[in-house]
């Protein structure tokens, strides 16, 4: 079953930490990860950026509206996600309690099956190390 492990967490301190802080989550992150991605489970990984690049387009009486920003006002937004194939959603489970286990401050993981309806056929994209 494929699973999308969507990421919580308060915007502000993630994008506050300094390139030290941020390193050192990311080498947790890349520990947990390995084994995932040795195994075949693991698959695209991403951070989105932060709220204030948002665009959110909402559909409109007469055409749909585009808005900048988020569509609510909320502490903790949706920050990243991870796409893992594993038999059970305790596998699952257990993912997202390793991910949580080296993730300082708060955070919450919302673990969802999803369908593929179409793979995909970007070529280049931009990638953060």
């Amino acid at each position: 079953m494929l699973y999308a492990i969507l990421c919580y967490a308060h915007e502000e301190t993630v994008f506050a930490w300094s390139k030290e802080e941020e390193d050192a989550v990311m080498a947790k992150l890349i520990e947990v990860q390995t084994p995932y991605a040795q195994a075949g489970k693991l698959g695209p990984v991403g951070r989105l950026m932060p709220t204030t690049a948002a665009t959110t387009v909402r559909k409109g009486k007469e055409e749909p509206l585009v808005l900048d920003g988020p569509f609510a006002e909320t502490k903790e937004v949706l920050l990243g996600f991870y796409t893992l194939e594993v038999e059970t959603l305790e596998e699952a489970v257990a993912f997202s309690k390793e991910l949580s286990a080296v993730n300082p401050g708060s955070s919450s993981y919302e673990i969802r099956p999803f369908y593929v309806f179409h793979p995909g056929e970007i070529k280049n994209s931009e990638t953060k190390t």
